[in-house]
């Protein structure tokens, strides 16, 4: 039953504009941190793959049913990421029934966020994606995976994911901070190539999601 009503939403988004939504969890950590970055990337997405989104993002919190009506979370944050345990099922329905999250570590949230996934799925890991996957080969070929934005302990950028049925229902991104890369260019001062690298990636995400 949920994943008819989340169907039924999406298709009704999408008849006249598709809407997508930034998670405020609990535990203390930052999820309000980058608030230009969806705006920036939905403005690129709009303009790059002809995406219909909505030019400000929704705030959605993790136990609500509004989570339903939209396609892709994204969250992100530099500390502690706390669900309980009604938030845990409605995620896992969520993501069962068709959602996406997207996890995207602002450098300080890797230990919390694994072990809140593993609440969601226990039965399920994580699992590297590799450079093959499509999200890396549309519209932007990322021949080796997840690009690299911003430096913290000199490690590769990861991307890790959950498949249920073969389908990437959450995407973890890691030592890569993505969002970063997305702000207002002074927010940072990153390089145009740095920031379009990471807006390409993004776009690359959106258009895994609205095409597959």
């Amino acid at each position: 039953m949920k994943k008819i009503v989340f169907l039924l939403l999406l298709i009704t988004s999408i008849s006249f504009s598709q809407e997508i939504a930034l998670l405020k969890y609990s535990g203390g950590g930052d999820w309000y941190a980058n608030p230009t970055s969806l705006t920036n990337l939905i403005k690129y997405a709009n303009q790059t793959i002809n995406t219909n989104i909505k030019s400000k993002p929704a705030t959605v919190e993790p136990g609500s049913p509004d989570i339903f009506g939209y396609p892709f979370v994204h969250m992100t944050g530099h500390g502690n990421v706390v669900f309980n345990d009604a938030e845990i099922v409605n995620l896992r329905n969520y993501l069962m029934s068709g959602g996406f999250l997207h996890a995207d570590d602002n450098y300080g949230m890797d230990q919390y966020i694994r072990r809140e996934i593993k609440r969601i799925f226990p039965a399920t890991d994580l699992i590297e994606i590799p450079g093959n996957h499509p999200i890396f080969q549309k519209p932007t070929v990322f021949a080796n995976g997840l690009p690299k934005i911003h430096e913290h302990d000199n490690k590769r950028p990861q991307a890790f994911g959950i498949f249920i049925d073969n389908r990437l229902v959450l995407l973890y991104t890691y030592e890569c901070d993505l969002g970063d890369g997305w702000e207002d260019a002074e927010v940072h001062n990153d390089p145009k190539e740095v920031r379009e690298k990471a807006l390409k990636m993004g776009t690359n995400i959106l258009n895994y999601i609205f095409k597959n």
